[in-house]
């Protein structure tokens, strides 16, 4: 039946938005074709195949893992080969034995029981697939690396953590590097938005450190009023202000007389 579903249905090549869509139509073509009445037969298509039914086999208790499988080794840069592309992996599964599932939209990666990556599926060549977070925590002890480090290359991030990113490099510099893997780290725990949330209120408050990212983010999630003690951040300047004195307007009235 393949070749008469490509006959009919996929000449000329329809044009679908998702292979959701495309599945919706074929399915679509098929119920209608199951009214058609083939010539030397009495009965038409749906009344033949219940009858069919009921000498058939029954379904498998679970559906058919529709996908191809292999067996590897993930590489020296926690990278995995299948069907002629790279996908990144956690860096603590390097040299690790692992097993891939191909499906046609996803690509999923497992160790032993435990399913340690997913990505969307390439169909290049010698394309390199990667996830920044699974790098992370080598990038934390490496931070040398990090404005060059290929997996964050294209991993478009909101504006406010490139700013937050500046600051605490410019306030700390190496060990700024470090605290801002450590507040990218808290996205392996926390949704990306609670974490944009928080380093957002941290640059409002000018909390420019990972500890006050993390307090923050907490707190959005606890549902409960910040307390950031700035006395823990040394690095940070200090602003004294003090009471104005009346007596300190006359200069102004000086200088504009």
């Amino acid at each position: 039946m393949v070749g008469f579903i490509r006959r009919n249905y996929l000449v000329p090549v329809p044009r679908f938005d998702s292979f959701d869509a495309l599945n919706a139509y074929l399915e679509e073509q098929c119920l209608k074709r199951q009214g058609a009445l083939l010539r030397g037969h009495e009965e038409n298509i749906e009344q033949r195949f219940s009858r069919d039914l009921e000498t058939l086999m029954k379904l498998p208790s679970a559906p058919f893992d529709a996908c191809r499988k292999e067996s590897t080794q993930a590489s020296s840069v926690s990278m995995v080969r299948f069907h002629h592309n790279d996908y990144s992996v956690p860096v603590a599964y390097a040299h690790h034995d692992v097993h891939v599932r191909g499906y046609v939209h996803e690509v999923i990666i497992g160790c032993g029981s435990e399913v340690i990556a997913r990505h969307k599926r390439s169909y290049e060549r010698a394309d390199f697939i990667f996830d920044p977070m699974h790098y992370l925590p080598l990038l934390e002890q490496k931070v040398g690396a990090l404005d060059q480090a290929a997996p964050l290359k294209d991993w478009n991030l909101p504006d406010q953590f490139t700013t937050l990113h500046r600051l605490l490099e410019a306030h700390m510099g190496k060990k700024g590097k470090r605290e801002y893997v450590q507040v990218l780290r808290l996205m392996e725990t926390f949704d990306l938005q609670e974490v944009l949330g928080a380093v957002k209120q941290a640059l409002d408050m000018g909390a420019i450190g990972y500890d006050a990212v993390k307090h923050l983010v907490l707190c959005r999630i606890e549902r409960r009023p910040p307390k950031l003690d700035l006395d823990i951040y040394p690095y940070l300047p200090k602003a004294n202000v003090e009471t104005t004195q009346p007596s300190a307007y006359l200069s102004l009235v000086e200088v504009a007389a």
